[in-house]
């Protein structure tokens, strides 16, 4: 996939990836203000920063580059406006692990490019329906060298897809425990590790079939 060096949605965990791809097509004297909440949600005072930012002068293109798992709609209206009129020789680069995340009026603005790794794209190849020991071990050894960004998705998917089974009794605890691996990986804790405890916490928590 070709990509241009215009005002656009990037789909994806892995920031890096999309700020070099940006960097390669950029035209010459280009340059590049990063707002990366790698940790965090984006929250309007970083919006308004951002704002400030793009009304700066500038003689050569500027890409304002914005990571978040999550931009609330209060943030993405804030930054509708400029998006669609944006100041002389910016560019926002809005990049978000789920398209899902984004209003319908942002998406209408901007190209949206789904890169490989995106929450849309994966096929955990899990069924969580009967979940098995067996499918834990497979799962781990076919994605133990997931970087950690990586992970988070999986990580994330995977809750997702067993609270949508309502194979598994979750409680509070089983939420704090999800919670905490997320934290582990943003720290850089081994993927293995922390999938592997996550999905044999989940099976420790599969309802019982009752025999009719």
């Amino acid at each position: 996939m070709k990509i241009e060096p215009i005002s656009q949605i990037f789909i994806t965990s892995d920031y890096d990836e999309v700020i070099d791809k940006i960097k390669s097509v950029a035209p010459l004297n280009s340059s590049f203000e990063l707002f990366i909440k790698d940790k965090e949600n984006f929250k309007v005072e970083d919006a308004n920063y951002v704002i400030s930012k793009a009304y700066l002068a500038s003689e050569y293109k500027i890409f304002l580059i914005l990571y978040a798992n999550s931009f609330s709609d209060v943030v993405q209206n804030r930054l509708l406006k400029i998006i669609e009129e944006p100041p002389k020789n910016k560019e926002f680069i809005l990049i978000t692990p789920s398209k899902s995340a984004l209003l319908p009026t942002i998406k209408s603005r901007l190209p949206v490019v789904t890169l490989k790794d995106s929450l849309e794209k994966l096929e955990l190849k899990l069924n969580f329906n009967n979940l098995s020991l067996n499918e834990v071990y497979s799962f781990i050894q076919e994605h133990k060298m997931l970087k950690p960004k990586e992970a988070i998705i999986y990580l994330e998917t995977i809750v997702t897809e067993a609270i949508k089974s309502k194979e598994f009794d979750l409680d509070s605890s089983s939420f704090e425990s999800f919670k905490n691996a997320r934290v582990a990986l943003e720290l850089g804790s081994p993927a293995d590790f922390v999938l592997t405890s996550t999905l044999l916490k989940l099976l420790a928590k599969k309802r019982k079939k009752v025999n009719k």
